[in-house]
């Protein structure tokens, strides 16, 4: 018998399904005589248990079970009869005045859309590329310096200075009355790194060891610490101790230390680049992506089911709970997070979802072998065995499905840009670090 489809709105249907009380009841007697055979009661051995204590304890839970396993199998089989792309789980509810020896019910559901490309060649994407400078090695020796640093105590005649390790009392009031995070002991930062607020750095600057001071402190209105944001608090701050920092040479020493075999500066540097040239090639290649898709999504027009992107919330959630569990934040999984935090973020990653999955599909640029081979080879080259590394990907699916998704994507920017308006800008190196 055909499937009779009714339009709600939009992306939205509704189905009718009638389930034969007979193929029920028969059902749900031939689980009740299997149950049977396992229920333990007191007084009967087992499999003993008569029927109609089964039936009376077990009934209605089977019953449940049965009708949603049928109207399951009929949604599916209707589903399938009609042609229909279903979005999300329908939402089934009884109807009254079904026929005589029949339950009836409504499934109502949404459908994927039909997702409309525009025209790639009318869209402007703005392609960025970056540069690994002499400038740019330079700062990263300078980190890998400040990571291996030393410091020694400096003389009770010496002055607190940028670039010095300092150990502080300190405690702050507002109105006279002591806050939350305000009060500390042996508290250590390095000076002039930005680690505290510049007022505060700027008060212990020129301090000697033993030396105490009060001072006022204004917090920024965007200050983190919300109970303290934009108000103005009193400290007292007292000098226990000043280190010098001490940076080592950049030698073959040096080098050994961080690994490189021939132990020379000139091999560090190389070393050096060819690790950020890795990491500015990802960086470009993840900017550029971006603008792509945001570029076809524009261009693109579908409707979006709710349930795809109610499922998308739902799944964020779960996922920003699990961060929390990691960081040891305690009962993190009851975490009160509301899906509606995450409504326009799921919906855009739903709208992009469809909008690519159309383009590969009319397009074929599903990954191909070589493609993913190469990727799996490319990210080993940042670790030290990269040949493990190429065994790991391999041996797990999930893993690979990853790498598939990421070589899609790839295929997908590389489309793009090749239809698109491009603009090509030139990104200092600190710009694209920086995430900017």
């Amino acid at each position: 018998m055909a499937v009779t489809v009714e339009t709600l709105e939009k992306l939205e249907r509704r189905i009718t399904l009638t389930l034969a009380a007979t193929d029920i009841n028969s059902e749900v007697e031939s689980r009740l005589k299997k149950l049977a055979r396992t229920v333990k009661a007191d007084g009967f051995r087992p499999g003993k248990v008569p029927m109609s204590f089964v039936a009376q304890r077990y009934g209605a839970s089977v019953q449940y079970e049965v009708v949603n396993d049928k109207l399951g199998e009929a949604f599916s089989a209707a589903a399938n009869e009609a042609k229909l792309r279903v979005a999300g789980m329908p939402r089934i509810e009884q109807k009254d005045g079904a026929a005589e020896g029949q339950l009836a019910f409504d499934a109502t559901f949404e459908i994927y859309p039909e997702v409309k490309l525009g025209d790639l060649a009318e869209a402007e994407v703005e392609r960025v590329t970056a540069d690994v400078t002499e400038e740019a090695i330079d700062k990263t020796v300078e980190i890998l310096r400040k990571q291996r640093r030393s410091f020694a105590q400096r003389g009770a005649a010496d002055v607190a200075a940028d670039g010095d390790r300092v150990t502080i009392d300190f405690e702050g009031k507002i109105d006279g009355e002591p806050f939350a995070g305000g009060k500390a002991d042996g508290f250590q930062f390095l000076l002039g790194e930005g680690q505290m607020l510049e007022a505060f750095e700027k008060a212990v600057r020129g301090m000697k060891a033993g030396e105490s001071k009060t001072f006022p402190l204004a917090f920024p209105e965007d200050y983190h610490g919300k109970d303290v944001a934009g108000k103005e608090a009193d400290f007292l701050v007292t000098v226990k101790k000043i280190e010098a920092q001490h940076l080592p040479e950049v030698n073959e020493s040096f080098a050994k230390a961080l690994g490189i075999k021939d132990g020379t500066v000139e091999a560090l540097r190389a070393d050096i680049k060819k690790n950020l040239e890795r990491e500015v090639k990802f960086r470009v290649l993840a900017k550029n992506k971006g603008a792509a898709m945001d570029a076809l999504v524009s261009k693109a027009e579908l409707d979006v089911p709710k349930a795809l992107v109610e499922g998308e919330a739902e799944r964020m959630v779960a996922n920003a709970r699990e961060d929390l569990k990691k960081r040891g934040i305690k009962d993190a999984d009851k975490a009160p997070i509301p899906a509606e935090l995450f409504s326009e973020q799921a919906e855009k990653r739903v709208r992009l979802g469809l909008v690519v999955a159309e383009l590969v599909r009319s397009n074929n640029l599903q990954a191909k072998p070589e493609q993913l081979q190469a990727h799996i080879e490319e990210i080993s080259q940042s670790y030290e065995k990269p040949a493990e590394v190429v065994r790991w990907y391999l041996s797990d699916r999930e893993r690979m499905a990853e790498v598939e998704a990421v070589v899609i994507e790839n295929n997908v920017t590389d489309f793009i840009l090749a239809k698109a308006k491009i603009a090509d800008k030139q990104l200092p190196f600190d710009e694209l670090m920086a995430g900017a």
